[in-house]
């Protein structure tokens, strides 16, 4: 029976039309302290398709063999032009994606944790309605919890061949295996916001299903909200630090941030950097001018989707 009317995170990329946001003071956010990754030298995490654990139909194909590492790999090879994945934990939020088509698979975080996920696709039947045609249940047990958030995934892509994967180790140049990771924190989030400008043309022709491309902020040294949040994202993925890319709410305007646990303390623009907690960042603000990267308690944050 066809579905009516899904709703699409990406949506809200049109946040990305604005980098307005409020301006208030400097605490961060502070969450029950999880398990320690124990890090050592940064791994970069590569998702693979291993065909251990596989389901499909004729026209989708679900690889889940790295489910427990906090991810699970879709492809579509239908000749549908508009397809949609749906990823929703039971008790907890749904997700939904744009599926390309071609064949190739991509990777989509299991981002609401450990737990029951039911993976649905849907195909467009007309204007805004969608038919679901394939469905199937996920059991989920992590291995860690901050593993969605240290690998690539659609939103938030990067290959240990990347210009963003070049970049960070420029950057981190003396940190990594010796310095703290305050201070790898504090070195990407300056140079995003020191060297990315706000790009109002980009923001004033965003389409909707925008997804940012890392490299391509990195080399043209030019984004939007998403992007800033999806560069520094990964370079902190990158350099084996869980960030989350956070979609939602700054008071009533739509935007995108950055959430980082690092393990260790340190200080960023003068406002404390909880180590073992996580810490809401706004590059956009700071490389628009706006000051303190860590705003509020988190009062003027509302996060709806978490990549």
């Amino acid at each position: 029976m066809p579905h009516k009317n899904l709703l699409h995170p990406a949506s809200v990329l049109l946040m990305l039309l604005s980098c307005t946001l409020f301006l208030t003071g400097g605490t961060c956010i502070s969450h029950t302290k999880p398990a320690s990754l124990g890090r050592q030298a940064p791994v970069i995490r590569e998702p693979s398709a291993d065909g251990i654990a596989v389901y499909g139909s004729e026209t989708v194909s679900v690889d889940a063999s790295h489910i427990d590492e906090g991810y699970v790999m879709v492809r579509y090879g239908g000749d549908n032009a508009k397809v949609k994945l749906q990823l929703e934990a039971f008790g907890g939020q749904a997700y939904t994606y744009l599926l390309s088509r071609g064949g190739k698979y991509e990777v989509f975080p299991l981002s609401s944790g450990g737990g029951v996920y039911s993976l649905r696709v849907y195909e467009n039947v007309k204007n805004d309605t969608y038919a679901l045609v394939f469905e199937q249940e996920l059991d989920v047990k992590l291995k860690n919890e901050f593993l969605p958030f240290l690998y690539p995934n659609q939103y938030v892509s990067f290959t240990p061949n990347s210009l963003a994967a070049a970049v960070g180790r420029q950057v981190c140049t003396g940190c990594a295996g010796t310095g703290s990771e305050a201070d790898i924190v504090r070195s990407l989030y300056h140079y995003v916001t020191e060297n990315i400008s706000y790009d109002e043309e980009k923001a004033a022709q965003v389409a909707y299903g925008y997804l940012p491309d890392v490299d391509e902020v990195l080399a043209s040294g030019k984004g939007i909200c998403f992007d800033y949040a999806a560069l520094l994202a990964a370079l902190l993925r990158l350099q084996g630090i869980p960030a989350k890319l956070e979609v939602g709410y700054a008071g009533d305007v739509l935007h995108a941030w950055v959430s980082v646990y690092p393990e260790d303390d340190g200080w960023l623009y003068g406002v404390r950097l909880y180590g073992n907690s996580w810490n809401l960042l706004d590059p956009t603000l700071a490389a628009c001018g706006g000051g303190s990267p860590l705003i509020g308690g988190g009062n003027e944050y509302k996060v709806k989707y978490s990549y």
